[in-house]
């Protein structure tokens, strides 16, 4: 992959939730929840703590839960490695409503920066593709991540898995909030549920 030209991710996931109408965003571990939080504090956040590989399958659990919901999860490669398998639930399960993006620097960033496989052998998009996802992208370009936005509203041609090529650049940590009941409580109020 050349190391040129690749995506600010703030300014990438500032695209993907601006406008975000009532679509739930679950963060994955570490920068991609910072990289909310930058695009701002939502009721409907969620935000994931210490549950590396997670993402995914808590994405596909809402998205089952609430199918007139747009749900995207924004995660980064290392974590989208360590969850592969989830991949093959989500082609399996079909959820129209669930988008999931993941922003792949090619380093474990919550682990010292170490390269991770997405810059030698491993391909998450053909990934994706093989676990029976049928609406796959390998995204370079910010026109590529505004296209994909409407689609992320989109609650019937769902699933999609998005591959974006960010740059590695140690970005300042907005940390949210980290009280696990409260986000999940925040949520479900705005879903119309009582509390926990």
């Amino acid at each position: 992959m050349s190391k040129a030209n690749l995506l600010d991710r703030r300014a990438v996931v500032a695209t993907l939730l601006k406008d975000r109408k009532g679509m739930v965003a679950v963060g994955g571990l570490g920068a991609s929840t910072n990289d909310m939080a930058a695009a701002g504090d939502h009721d409907r956040n969620f935000y994931l703590w210490g549950g590396m590989g997670g993402a995914v399958m808590m994405g596909l659990g809402l998205a089952l839960a609430q199918p007139d919901v747009p749900v995207v999860v924004i995660t980064g490669d290392g974590e989208m490695l360590m969850g592969m398998g989830s991949l093959a639930t989500v082609g399996m399960q079909k959820p129209g409503n669930l988008s999931i993006v993941v922003l792949d620097n090619e380093r474990y960033g919550e682990t010292g920066g170490q390269t991770s496989h997405t810059s030698s052998v491993a391909d998450l998009v053909g990934v994706a593709k093989a676990c029976g996802i049928a609406d796959v992208r390998a995204i370079t370009t910010m026109a590529e991540v505004e296209g994909l936005v409407p689609q992320l509203h989109d609650v019937m041609s769902g699933p999609r898995f998005a591959n974006v090529k960010i740059d590695g650049a140690n970005v300042e940590r907005i940390l949210p909030m980290r009280d696990g009941n409260f986000i999940v409580n925040r949520i479900r109020n705005s879903l119309g549920f009582p509390p926990l």
